[in-house]
């Protein structure tokens, strides 16, 4: 009982049970001359990322999860500013996994976050968001989710439904892993490589100190598509992947204080906001990931 619990509560930030727990991550990704709508001027995307997820297990039934995520993204956020900004979020994970049987468990996460450009940090820069999820184990290869996220961003308030599912073919070459409509994840495994294709959608904002004449946030809306190629090392503990994809990442200027009423996954209510910058066209990207990856054996 006590090894799946373990392996109930040792998962990275919105996955669903495996017999296995990412750790580490960190990846690099480019996205080149990405264009500006109605502009002849294009920008270069460099992003940085590095998530770190650590569960304290208290007793057979409960666990805290700790944890902390760090994205960097620098691009030129318009034909008319003058320099590239740099946009940091940091996020700390602090929350309870709770296994109440074989067949069902539940998580609570608190997720605060400073996100800015960190050149003059106030408690502008400071977000607050959580998630609670529920999952039940069907079968052996089988699993669902069901959860909700919220978070405080720059432009209001926004929440959304999860719905997720994880499955893992008997022959384990096989693997889906959902939370929709955050990630997606669907893989093949041939030996120690391994073939998929991933999606990635949530958006973040971020308080900015910029040349403007009034104070601005940004508000990126992600949707990333990618077909990666994955290399195990040291027993498959360290993942090496490499993706090509196509990413629909808007960053969005409003000036502070201009706010939306409500968002509920992608639909927004009471947004007559002036957005101050092109948007941003969806462009290729390529993306290099290292995962460290422990794995469980569970005796049944």
């Amino acid at each position: 009982m006590r090894k799946l619990f373990i392996l109930s509560v040792f998962l990275p930030f919105f996955s669903i049970a495996q017999e296995y727990a990412d750790i580490l991550k960190v990846g690099y990704s480019y996205a080149p001359n990405v264009k500006f709508k109605n502009y002849d001027e294009q920008t270069d995307v460099n992003s940085f990322e590095a998530n770190l997820t650590l569960p304290i297990v208290l007793n057979d039934k409960h666990a805290l999860i700790t944890g902390i995520d760090f994205n960097s993204s620098r691009l030129l956020l318009s034909p008319e500013y003058n320099q590239s900004t740099t946009l940091y979020n940091t996020l700390l994970k602090i929350g309870l996994a709770t296994t109440h049987s074989e067949k069902w468990s539940t998580t609570f996460v608190l997720l605060p976050k400073i996100a800015s450009d960190y050149k003059r940090i106030s408690s502008d820069d400071f977000y607050f968001g959580g998630y609670a999820t529920a999952k039940f184990k069907k079968s052996e290869n089988l699993s669902y989710r069901f959860g909700f996220y919220t978070s405080t961003e720059a432009f209001g308030l926004f929440a959304t439904p999860i719905f997720g599912a994880y499955y893992k073919s008997p022959n384990t070459k096989f693997e889906v892993d959902a939370s929709l409509p955050i990630k997606a994840d669907v893989n093949y495994s041939i030996g120690k490589t391994k073939i998929g294709f991933d999606y990635f959608g949530i958006g973040r904002s971020y308080n900015i100190s910029q040349e403007t004449s009034a104070p601005v946030y940004i508000e990126q809306s992600p949707l990333e598509f990618s077909t990666y190629f994955e290399y195990g090392i040291l027993d498959n503990s360290i993942l090496l992947r490499t993706k090509l994809g196509y990413s629909n990442n808007n960053y969005e200027v409003y000036e502070q204080g201009d706010e939306l009423d409500f968002r509920l996954s992608a639909f927004s209510f009471g947004d007559d906001r002036a957005q101050l910058n092109p948007d941003i066209l969806g462009s290729v990207f390529f993306k290099l990931q290292v995962v460290y990856r422990v794995y469980f054996k569970i005796n049944n």
